[in-house]
């Protein structure tokens, strides 16, 4: 009887510890520009803009806090860019750490890409606030915030408090999914 109510209480801690939480812009919102530090990438070596140089192409968005990045994150990371290379058009995906330190930051990024050899993902450090770039939501209890933009709208939104290599498909789901199609204006 104890080894089964132990085993209860790790199924529903490991069950907490999975829960979503709500992070990010609403979906339907046209994306807000922001800067941040690119370390590799698009963006390498100093501060720029990710929505001008990325000029509407789709884009997987993926905010990450500097403390909790581990293991599962990065397979995550490089299982979207592993993804990616046979992805049609131009999609990339541009990674924003998230820290109180973001000096800590820049200096570690180029090891973690030199490391993980990212060929569709750059790196980048959000240098104010550690709740990331204004008007866009992002919660800080969320481990990671994935926020696909598609020509300037945001397309879809997840946010997770555990990320690992298992959750590419529902993001990939989320980037292969059809737009809304804008009503027709009624001819008079």
């Amino acid at each position: 009887m104890r080894n089964l109510c132990c085993w209860a209480l790790l199924l529903t801690t490991a069950m907490v510890g999975r829960a979503d939480v709500v992070s990010g812009p609403k979906v339907g919102d046209r994306a807000q520009d922001f800067t941040a530090y690119g370390v590799a990438g698009i963006i390498d070596g100093k501060e720029g803009n990710y929505l001008k140089e990325r000029k509407g192409e789709p884009t997987i968005y993926v905010f990450i806090r500097h403390d909790t990045f581990n293991r599962p994150t990065a397979r995550f990371l490089k299982g979207l860019d592993t993804a990616l290379k046979d992805a049609p058009g131009k999609v990339a995906v541009v990674a924003i750490w998230l820290s109180d330190k973001p000096d800590t930051a820049k200096e570690y990024l180029p090891k973690a890409q030199m490391s993980l050899g990212f060929v569709n993902t750059s790196l980048g450090v959000f240098t104010g606030e550690k709740s990331g770039p204004k008007n866009w939501g992002i919660n800080t209890d969320a481990y990671a915030t994935v926020v696909i933009v598609k020509y300037g709208t945001v397309t879809a939104v997840q946010a997770f408090q555990v990320v690992n290599e298992t959750d590419v498909k529902a993001v990939l789901t989320d980037l292969n999914k059809p737009e809304a199609k804008k009503a027709e204006p009624k001819k008079k």
